[in-house]
């Protein structure tokens, strides 16, 4: 699709870039979320598992001090403090949460931590769109490799591949978007208000799947999600 409606216009500079392997490596880490968090839905609830992944912007937070030179404030670490132990709450011992679903999930955040970090660092330079073809095409080479592994020949049905496109226009739309926010403000300062999927994500956990989280993943929730907005409110001061 965006080489029919954006490439005529664009030409070249789709593609041509001083970073090729810095936009590589962004790809395959955006295709790493999408893999872990798929294989952590196969065994966890809808709920635990967005919140889990949503530890990404206490990740952002630590990580923009050695990568990007941002000064993580003592709110910052106070704020991962308090959401790695939401994560307990949600992954504790003997609770009923699968242990490898735990793992991919919190191996999607730090992707995606990685993914926002090489963001902020590449938006200033590189075109958004070409930003955005270089995710879609890395993660279309990748992932291609698995019709040799993995496919038995099963086609889906009309319904589930309109659902199956859907998904790559939702997440066309989205990343296009989130490349022209990191052009405007600090990383640190936008990713925690990605926290708002949490409650879509609980919402339709119980609608479409039944799924109550019980009263300490709840707890556990609510304290990533906390611990995410404080970060976001603290590091929005006038320049």
């Amino acid at each position: 699709f965006m080489l029919a409606t954006v490439a005529p216009s664009l030409g070249r500079e789709l593609v041509v870039t001083r970073h090729p392997w810095q936009l590589t490596v962004r790809a395959l880490l955006l295709a790493g979320v999408t893999l872990f968090g798929q294989l952590a839905l196969k065994t966890m609830p809808l709920a635990e598992t967005t919140a889990l992944v949503f530890v990404t912007p206490l990740l952002v937070a630590l990580l923009a001090s050695p990568m990007l030179g941002e000064r993580v404030s003592r709110r910052a670490w106070l704020a991962t403090l308090a959401g790695f132990a939401g994560v307990l709450l949600i992954a504790r011992p003997g609770g009923a949460m699968s242990g490898s679903g735990v793992v991919y999930a919190l191996g999607a955040a730090l992707c995606y931590a990685l993914y926002q970090i090489m963001t902020r660092q590449l938006a200033g330079s590189e075109h958004p769109l070409r930003l955005l073809f270089t995710t879609a095409l890395g993660g279309t080479v990748a992932m291609s490799f698995a019709l040799f592994t993995h496919w038995d020949g099963t086609l889906p049905t009309a319904s589930q591949a309109v659902l199956i496109a859907s998904l790559g226009l939702y997440g066309g739309v989205g990343h296009f978007l989130l490349i022209r926010a990191f052009r405007e403000a600090p990383v640190s300062t936008l990713s925690p208000l990605l926290y708002v999927q949490l409650i879509w994500a609980t919402l339709l956990g119980i609608l479409v799947f039944s799924h109550l989280p019980d009263t300490l993943a709840l707890a556990g929730m609510v304290i990533i999600g906390a611990s995410g907005l404080s970060l976001a409110v603290g590091d929005r001061r006038p320049k």
